[in-house]
């Protein structure tokens, strides 16, 4: 599909922000990489040959009877008696790294949490998880968190300030009242208390994130509307007999989305951080989950192990960092100034 002049325009002027474009380069390998995080790091191996027969655990649950075993739970493909019967009768195809992000390693040397070492590239926490498996886990949880709340948001956000900005008028009075008050509440507070009374899970913190973070749009998308609603091209469009919402999403819209696609770094990058600090403070995702806030959380409470706070520290700063240099590259880039330039 060929792009437009301008949009071409746009995306080599963002090419030209070195910063801002290999940022994104650095930021979608990490992010593509993580997204198959079982293929990566897994107790359970991608795939096994026994007695002739293809077995994979990556994707099936398969009983330890499958395998010679004595239960019909899981098997543990860790366990040397199930270990050994896989090699003695057939092969067994591994990920690069053999924990899971809730993979205890039970023949640490040294108490947990236990420094690097090659086994344990990052060290293990408090409770001898692998903090490499961990934070491949956490860095793939809270990029589609983000994305996920950053589209829901993004879509309401434009919806609210669409029907402000044409209709104007009352509606605009009431809805911009109604904004000003649920601004006003103190959300991080709301959040905890609401957190503290059912237990949380990803879509109910979604839901719950939700409720507040569809304003960030509203007062932009309604400033265009306001502006485009009395144009010629509009009024023509009347004229003609179309209807409100083709007028309002097939004619303003488009003209309000240049301004509003440079924001959605900003609030994916908001999102993400509200989310690593519910998840610091135990008020975020199912205790056990993989988080970056968990992983603060763990520095935090044992600083006689640096590297736990190093690595979550690094990672959280170079994720929100990679964000904040896309989204500078992206409102330049659609800059009216420079693009004339």
């Amino acid at each position: 599909m060929a792009l437009s002049p301008l949009t071409h325009r746009r995306w080599q002027y963002f090419k030209t922000n070195r910063r801002g474009y290999v940022s994104l380069w650095i930021f979608c390998i990490l992010f593509f990489l993580t997204l198959g995080a079982e293929l990566i790091s897994n107790d359970n191996p991608l795939m096994i040959s026994y007695e002739g027969r293809w077995y994979f655990p990556v994707f099936k649950i398969y009983p330890e009877t499958t395998f010679g075993g004595d239960f019909e739970t899981e098997a543990d493909y860790r366990d040397p008696y199930i270990k050994e019967r896989l090699e003695t009768h057939g092969w067994i195809l591994w990920p690069p790294r053999r924990y899971s992000y809730s993979t205890v390693n039970y023949d640490l040397p040294v108490p947990a949490p236990s420094s690097p070492t090659w086994e344990n590239l990052l060290g293990t926490d408090d409770q001898g998880r692998d903090v490499l498996a961990r934070l491949i886990y956490g860095f793939r949880i809270s990029v589609l968190f983000g994305l996920v709340l950053t589209l829901g948001s993004s879509v309401i956000g434009v919806i609210a300030g669409g029907v402000q900005g044409y209709f104007g008028g009352k509606i605009d009075l009431f809805f911009q009242r109604f904004i000003e008050i649920w601004s006003g509440l103190p959300t991080l507070y709301l959040l905890i208390i609401l957190g503290s009374l059912v237990q949380p899970n990803f879509w109910w913190l979604l839901g719950l994130m939700l409720m507040f973070s569809w304003m960030a749009l509203v007062n932009l998308v309604r400033a265009e509307f306001l502006r485009a609603r009395n144009l010629d091209y509009v009024r023509a469009a009347r004229a003609l007999g179309l209807s409100t919402p083709k007028i309002m999403f097939r004619h303003i819209l488009p003209n309000a989305m240049v301004a509003t696609l440079t924001y959605l770094p900003f609030i994916l990058n908001s999102a993400i951080t509200t989310l690593t600090s519910l998840d610091f403070l135990g008020f975020g995702l199912p205790p056990g989950s993989p988080s970056l806030g968990e992983m603060l959380a763990q520095g935090k409470n044992n600083l006689q192990a640096p590297w736990l706070g190093l690595v979550s520290f690094f990672s959280v700063g170079l994720t929100l960092s990679l964000l904040i240099f896309v989204g500078e590259g992206v409102r330049d880039a659609f800059d009216p100034r420079k693009i004339r330039r």
